[in-house]
């Protein structure tokens, strides 16, 4: 089975989350509610891979996030491609009242409490991700 190696971070402020929509320029997952994600590139820290995506996909710099939790990584059959994984490596992070600039692979944020999650079209296993963080 073929496995690729994807990081999905959360950023808290206060009690809200912030989650992202995929934008229709993606690849994959168009319109769907995710984390800050991204592939980790060959022998990449999955650390390093999630700050570069938070700074990417947000402009938040690596200065005002504070590391809060790391989840144990998990697998997850790829809905897409058959004989296919993730190897997901989960981070929460804190910021105070960061502002958001949004790149292209993403069309709207929301802050959300954890509890409304459920009520968002995400991405295959965001729910799972989110709650081994909290």
């Amino acid at each position: 089975m073929r496995s690729t190696r994807i990081v999905t971070s959360f950023i808290q402020d206060d009690q809200k989350i912030l989650i992202l929509k995929r934008s229709n320029k993606v690849k994959t997952m168009k319109g769907l509610w995710a984390g800050v994600s991204g592939i980790i590139e060959k022998n990449e820290a999955p650390l390093t891979r999630a700050i570069i995506e938070i700074y990417e996909e947000t402009g938040i710099f690596e200065d005002k996030i504070n590391l809060i939790r790391i989840a144990d990584v998990f697998r997850v059959n790829s809905p897409q491609y058959e004989n296919h994984e993730w190897e997901i490596y989960g981070f929460l992070f804190g910021a105070k009242n960061p502002q958001i600039k949004l790149n292209w692979e993403n069309s709207e944020y929301k802050w959300i409490e954890k509890e409304e999650l459920q009520k968002f079209r995400t991405v295959p296993s965001l729910e799972k991700v989110l709650f081994n963080l909290l």
